[in-house]
């Protein structure tokens, strides 16, 4: 199993915008409209990817537990479902129903917004702050396919606890791992996504 760190965006980014569709629903979903959240996540992820896989129980718990707090949550897909077909929007919209995903899952078909994050794998992790600039960028935990550490989120519930709380983030931020997003040919980034 190939594995990819995060590029590590530089903390103090502003998020990229976006607007995207959302395969459930049909409807596009675009930064704007989480303008009044204290807290953001942009979550990189995709369907087929073994690492994503095997924290996504934990992540849809995750997402539920802090949007009571006042986190909002998007993800999108970016890979190319030519070459990809698990990762099609329709099978994006049923992986949303079956695991109960209580954020929207975004379609980047033309993978622009992948690269304006500076995106490398699936999962990738960004969280900004109310002025939308990055405070946490890096693993959702310690935790990967057959290494036998439980799936707690701990390292990304920390950054968001902190933000909740008026806090600073801890700078000491691990590397997501997971698979590399699959770049549609001649569409390759032109940052070093296997940094």
């Amino acid at each position: 199993m190939a594995q990819t760190a995060s590029t590590m965006l530089p903390l103090g980014t502003l998020a990229p915008d976006f607007s995207l569709p959302e395969p459930a629903t049909g409807k596009t979903v675009s930064l704007a409209d989480f303008q009044d959240a204290p807290v953001l996540l942009v979550m990189v992820i995709c369907n087929h990817c073994p690492f994503v896989k095997h924290i996504r129980q934990g992540l849809t718990q995750f997402a539920r537990d802090y949007q009571v707090k006042g986190l909002a949550t998007v993800a999108f897909s970016a890979n190319d479902v030519a070459n990809y077909p698990d990762d099609s929007p329709a099978r994006m919209a049923e992986e949303a129903s079956r695991f109960g995903y209580s954020f929207p899952y975004l379609y980047d078909e033309s993978q622009r917004v992948a690269k304006a994050y500076h995106a490398a794998c699936t999962p990738d992790f960004f969280l900004f702050d109310a002025d939308r600039k990055l405070v946490y960028r890096g693993q959702f935990d310690g935790s990967r396919p057959g290494n036998q550490i439980p799936v707690t989120g701990a390292d990304l519930r920390a950054a968001v606890d902190a933000v909740l709380a008026s806090q600073s983030v801890s700078a000491d931020q691990k590397p997501s791992i997971g698979c590399n997003i699959k770049w549609k040919v001649g569409a390759e980034p032109d940052y070093d996504p296997s940094r």
